[in-house]
């Protein structure tokens, strides 16, 4: 019998497990033991609401059992760290190992919660709510320094002197946030996981960002054709390779817009449009081999003409969707953050 008992819960808990969108939630859950009269449960959940459905459902399923929850942790009510990333990229992983693919990269001053800890690794939550592990070493305390630019080309040197002759002390990628600190004949002297020059014609003020739809759509194609040829990298956000939700991100965020990070999030956060398509509207796709509906998202340059980190081209590149046979078969809608 209680073998039968402890079949059936752990089945509701792997239930509830593969029902959590874990890039945004935890359900973390083992059954750490069972008598007579109560089961005790350990581990961890994000939000006590889940913590009162789990118990809602075991009250109905094994009504003369006790629910011991004493050592389940619910991460939103405890306190948390603020940290930064200290290295100009890192990347952001389903579990505290390299050894995972890759979920996510993020740039220089990424502000991350803490909401976990294991050995080198922190368990991160970013101010959109996804969430993964990074790793320690690589993340500092506080809130990173104040930012004046954005920079604006797949990846750059940072050179020790306002000089392309100059000792390269680092480089930083695209979309990065650095506090310029000084110019100087065309160089700009930032902040940055180190301190270097570098041309001024790669940064953009912050406040300098376009404020009408009509400038956004004339920069986001401008600047969408610096990253012609960047390689395909699932997972990537950056000119060092970049996927397709990362390209559309990265296109809004030198515009000033904060969307979220992965295809499918973003075909259910934008306002749905229908053709013809203005600049700037993302065009949703999905390929059936995957368990999300959405599974491939590109920027329309213009109706059906787009640009998009494609798998097949390996890298960033313009495809017209009613040309390209299997693009046209998998079209699913299109969505908008700036109209």
């Amino acid at each position: 019998m209680r073998d039968s008992m402890h079949d059936a819960m752990q089945k509701l808990l792997d239930e509830l497990t593969t029902q959590t969108d874990h890039r945004v939630s935890v359900f973390d859950l083992q059954i750490a033991g069972l008598d007579d009269e109560t089961l005790s449960l350990s581990g961890k959940l994000l939000k006590r609401d889940q913590l009162a459905a789990l118990e809602e459902a075991f009250s109905r399923l094994f009504p003369s059992l006790n629910l011991d929850t004493a050592s389940v942790r619910i991460l939103d009510q405890e306190s948390h760290e603020r940290v930064h990333v200290a290295t100009n990229l890192t990347g952001l992983y389903e579990k505290p190992t390299f050894g995972v693919p890759l979920s996510s990269e993020l740039y220089f001053g990424a502000e991350l919660e803490v909401l976990d800890e294991e050995k080198h690794w922190v368990f991160t939550r970013q101010s959109d709510g996804y969430l993964g592990w990074a790793y320690g070493p690589y993340v500092d305390e506080g809130a990173a320094p104040d930012v004046t630019h954005l920079v604006l080309v797949p990846s750059i040197e940072l050179h020790a002197k306002p000089n392309e002759a100059s000792e390269i002390v680092t480089r930083i990628v695209s979309g990065t946030e650095v506090r310029v600190v000084e110019t100087s004949d065309g160089w700009s002297h930032v902040s940055a996981n180190k301190m270097g020059w570098i041309p001024s014609s790669s940064l953009r003020a912050v406040a300098e960002l376009p404020k009408t739809l009509e400038e956004k759509r004339a920069t986001l194609i401008e600047y969408s054709m610096r990253m012609i040829g960047v390689p395909y990298l699932w997972g990537g956000t950056s000119g060092n390779g970049i996927d397709c939700s990362g390209f559309a991100r990265l296109l809004h965020h030198w515009i000033g817009i904060q969307i979220p990070r992965d295809a499918d999030m973003q075909c259910n956060a934008a306002k749905p449009v229908e053709p013809p398509f203005e600049i700037g509207d993302l065009l949703f796709f999905g390929e059936g081999d995957s368990d999300r509906n959405i599974t491939h998202v590109g920027v329309s340059l213009g109706r059906w003409k787009m640009i998009h980190s494609s798998r097949s081209h390996n890298g960033v590149y313009i495809d017209d969707v009613q040309e390209v046979g299997f693009l046209k078969e998998i079209f699913v809608s299109a969505g908008s953050f700036l109209r």
